[in-house]
C-alpha cells in the first residue's frame, strides 16, 4: 500500500540507474547516504532496486516505485553521453515531452563561459521532461529535477549529495525515529525465541538482529528502532536484561552501532 509524502509515516525508494554499478566496477555510495538523511526527517526508505543502462527496465522500476512510495529518488544516467538515458526514460514514464530548458541552458552558459564549451552533448544535460522543476546543482550546474513525487539527480556521489541538500527542505517528514542497541557476545541460536516474543510485545516496534565477528569472537547487535521513544527504551531495558539472564554482557547504546 502506498503512502502519500503528507502520510503521517512517509516512505521512500531509491532506484540506482547503471551499468557500472551491476558489474562492480563502480561501488554505489549514494544509496546509505539517501538513506540516513531520508531518516533524519523521518522519512522511511522502504526499498531500493538497481537497473541497468535498459529503457524499458528503467521504466518499469521507476512506475512500479512511484505507484508505491511517497518519494523516488533516482541516481545515475543525467550526463552527456549515448547511455545516459535516465531523463528520456523518465519522460515516457510521465507521458511528457522531453524539452530542452531554457533556464538549464542559462545554467550551463554562465558555468561554461565559453559558448564553444557548451558542445551539443553537454546541452543533453538540459533536456527536462516537460513540466519538471529543476534541483540546483552547485558544483557543475547541469541540474537534476522533480516531476510528480520522483526526484532525478547524478550519479557522481558528491554532487548527488549536493542536490539532495537541497531538495531535503522541500520534503514533508514523519515523526523522529529512535532507535537503541543492545551488542552482546551471545549467538543468536541462544537469543532467537525470546527475542521473537520480545518482538512479539512490542510489534509497534523493529527489532532486528545483526551477528558480528570481531576480535576474534562471535556476537550479535540487535537492534530496536520506533518513534515513541518510550516504547523504545522499555524495550531495550526488557531486552538487556534477557542478555544477562542467558548469560551474556549487554553494550547498550542509542543509534544504530554496537
Amino acid at each position: 500500500m502506498s503512502t502519500s509524502p503528507a502520510s503521517p509515516n512517509p516512505t521512500a525508494a531509491v532506484l540506482v540507474i547503471g551499468n557500472e554499478i551491476l558489474s562492480g566496477r563502480t561501488k554505489d555510495a549514494n544509496l546509505p547516504h539517501i538513506a540516513e538523511k531520508l531518516a533524519g526527517i523521518g522519512v522511511r526508505l522502504r526499498e531500493a532496486r538497481v537497473v541497468p543502462d535498459i529503457e524499458e527496465e528503467i521504466i518499469a522500476a521507476l512506475d512500479a516505485l512511484r505507484g508505491r512510495y511517497g518519494y523516488v529518488f533516482t541516481t545515475g544516467g543525467i550526463g552527456p553521453t549515448h547511455d545516459d538515458i535516465t531523463s528520456a526514460c523518465v519522460a515516457k514514464a510521465f507521458g511528457v515531452p522531453l524539452e530542452r530548458n531554457a533556464e538549464a541552458v542559462a545554467r550551463l552558459e554562465r558555468h561554461y563561459g565559453d559558448p564553444s564549451k557548451l558542445n551539443e552533448a553537454r546541452l543533453r544535460m538540459a533536456n527536462i521532461p516537460a513540466g519538471a522543476s529543476l534541483i540546483d546543482n552547485p558544483i557543475s550546474a547541469a541540474p537534476g529535477f522533480r516531476i510528480g513525487n520522483v526526484f532525478v539527480m547524478a550519479g557522481v556521489p558528491n554532487i548527488m549529495q549536493a542536490m539532495l541538500d537541497g531538495v531535503l527542505p522541500q520534503l514533508e517528514g514523519g515523526p523522529d525515529l529512535h532507535a537503541r542497541t543492545v551488542a552482546c557476545e551471545l549467538a543468536e541460536g541462544q537469543i532467537a525465541a525470546d527475542l521473537g516474543a520480545l518482538q512479539d510485545r512490542y510489534a509497534d516496534l523493529e527489532i532486528g538482529s545483526y551477528p558480528y565477528f570481531r576480535n576474534g569472537f562471535f556476537g550479535v547487535s540487535l537492534v530496536l528502532r520506533g518513534t515513541d521513544e518510550a516504547r523504545v527504551v522499555a524495550a531495550t531495558e526488557e531486552l538487556a536484561g534477557l542478555v544477562l539472564r542467558l548469560g551474556g554482557t549487554p553494550n547498550v547504546t542509542v543509534g544504530t552501532k554496537g
